[in-house]
Parts: structure tokens; C-alpha cells; sequence
């Protein structure tokens, strides 16, 4: 067995992961407060990589990006929430048609718009460096940091901030948050808007290491939900955790088998954890 190539393809799995939790964390958060299924999250990264390479096209720098792409997306996604999800927030099964409507009409206008060849966003810092006794690219390290500072503002924001205690009150009890005064139209535009920004967030970190195509979110939604369902439905730090552990597991089993038989392994794991333990592993995990 090369050893080096599974230490790499580990440290991939976990990079991969940091980034999936940016992304998952955002439709855990979405079902969580709103209990919108939200088929149209995977694209909402795609619109991401898509905005972030016409960003850097146009400004020549990654790092405007990276800013300005997650607040256009927030805009997006409170649009998206006035006029799309909030006409159907009570009926779950249009939820489902109205996102899946919605995931046609961004994945269509981005190919009318960008074309339908895939692209590549070069990586605005190269070059590697020694980690655990092999050469590993600088940038893919450097995207696990902004993740892990993504968030953990994020789980801060959550606990720290009066809104972030607005959001947890209306996720816990939506009736007695309203009768103390919370203005919970206003918390479910905002979640809906930073679901949508974290997604957007991840598709610009992810930009430089994958592709940047207008079908990339079908790859990424799986991934998302059944991090979500491992991590137990609306358990957001165990939504992060789980994300990590499907891609960590993916890429130790793609050092040794074909990435189908990674994949197939995460869905026997969902799947078993759905029959034993439906909650999810990460259920004790703090809120």
C-alpha cells in the first residue's frame, strides 16, 4: 500500500469535509428553523463557484470573492425566501416541488449564461508544503482554514448574537417566540439568507480545487443531506461533524477501491443509521 497516497487522500477526505459542513450547515439550518426541504441547496453552492469565477474574471482577485459572492448570495436567498418559500413554508410537499423548480431554473439560467463546459478557477496561492511527511497544496490547507473560521463565526453568531438567540428561540418553540415578541418573519427571511450564503460560501472555497459547472450541485446535495441525517435532522454541530467524518471515511476508502464503492459505503452508513438510530449519532451533541 502507498502510504503517501493515503495520507493525502485522507487529508483530502478532510478538507472536503470542512468545506460539505459549510454547505450542509446551511440546509441543516434551512430545515431546522423552516422545515423547508430545500432540493434547490447543491445549486445554491454551484451559483457560488460560478459567481466566484466571474468575480475573480472580472476584478482578477479570489479574495474580493470570497467577500462579496456570500453577501450576494444572501441577497439571493432573501429574495428567494420572500417570493418563493414563503407562500408554501407550510406545506412540506410542495417544499419539495417548489425547490425542486427552483433547482431547474438556477442549474438551466446558469448554463444560458456561463455555457455548459466545465471550468477551472486557479488557485490564488501555490505552491505546497510538508504535512505528515508529504507535499500538500498550500491552497487546499488554506481552504480548510477559512472554513474552520466560517464556522465557528457562524456557531458564534448562533450563541453570542441577539439574533442568533432569535433564530434558536424560534427553532425551539415558534408559537411562544412569537407570543414574547420576536419577529419571526424577519428571523425566517434571515435564516433562509444564510443557508443560502454558507452554501454560496462553500461553492467559492471549493471553486479552486473542483470544477466550476452548472451540474456541480447535483454531486454536492447527497453528500449534504446524508450528513445532515447522520448528523441528526436539525443537529447543526452534529451536522458539521458528520460532514467530516462521510468525507474522511470516502477518502480512505478511495485509496484503496473506486470512488462509487466510497460513495455506496456512505449510503450503507446512512442507511444503518437510520435503522438504528434515526435521531442520529450525533443527537447529544449541544444545540
Amino acid at each position: 500500500m502507498d502510504w503517501n497516497l493515503l495520507i493525502a487522500l485522507a487529508i483530502n477526505g478532510i478538507v472536503w469535509g470542512l468545506i460539505i459542513a459549510l454547505i450542509a450547515l446551511g440546509l441543516s439550518v434551512i430545515f431546522g428553523l423552516l422545515d423547508i426541504i430545500n432540493v434547490a441547496h447543491g445549486d445554491f453552492f454551484m451559483v457560488g463557484t460560478v459567481m466566484a469565477f466571474f468575480v475573480v474574471q472580472t476584478t482578477g482577485n479570489f479574495w474580493v470573492a470570497l467577500l462579496l459572492v456570500p453577501l450576494l448570495a444572501f441577497i439571493l436567498g432573501g429574495i428567494i425566501e420572500r417570493l418563493v418559500i414563503r407562500p408554501i413554508r407550510n406545506a412540506a410537499a410542495l417544499s419539495i416541488v417548489a425547490t425542486f423548480g427552483l433547482s431547474i431554473i438556477l442549474q438551466e439560467s446558469v448554463r444560458g449564461t456561463f455555457g455548459a463546459s466545465p471550468r477551472r478557477l486557479l488557485a490564488p496561492v501555490e505552491g505546497t508544503t510538508m504535512l505528515f511527511g508529504i507535499e500538500y497544496d498550500i491552497y487546499r490547507l488554506l481552504a480548510a482554514l477559512i472554513s474552520i473560521i466560517a464556522i465557528s463565526a457562524f456557531f458564534l453568531f448562533l450563541h453570542k448574537t441577539k439574533f442568533g438567540t432569535w433564530m434558536r428561540a424560534v427553532r425551539h418553540d415558534r408559537e411562544a417566540a412569537m407570543a414574547m415578541g420576536i419577529p419571526a418573519e424577519k428571523v425566517f427571511l434571515f435564516t433562509f439568507a444564510i443557508g443560502t450564503a454558507l452554501a454560496a460560501l462553500g461553492g467559492v472555497v471549493a471553486a479552486p480545487i473542483t470544477t466550476v459547472d452548472f451540474k456541480s450541485g447535483v454531486d454536492i446535495l447527497p453528500f449534504c443531506f446524508m450528513a445532515v441525517i447522520i448528523g441528526g435532522l436539525g443537529n447543526l454541530p452534529g451536522t458539521a461533524a458528520a460532514a467530516v467524518l462521510l468525507a474522511f471515511i470516502e477518502g480512505l476508502i478511495t485509496s484503496f477501491s473506486d470512488p462509487t464503492v466510497a460513495r455506496i459505503a456512505s449510503l450503507c452508513l446512512m442507511s444503518a443509521v437510520l435503522l438504528v438510530r434515526p435521531q442520529g449519532i450525533f443527537t447529544g451533541a449541544s444545540r
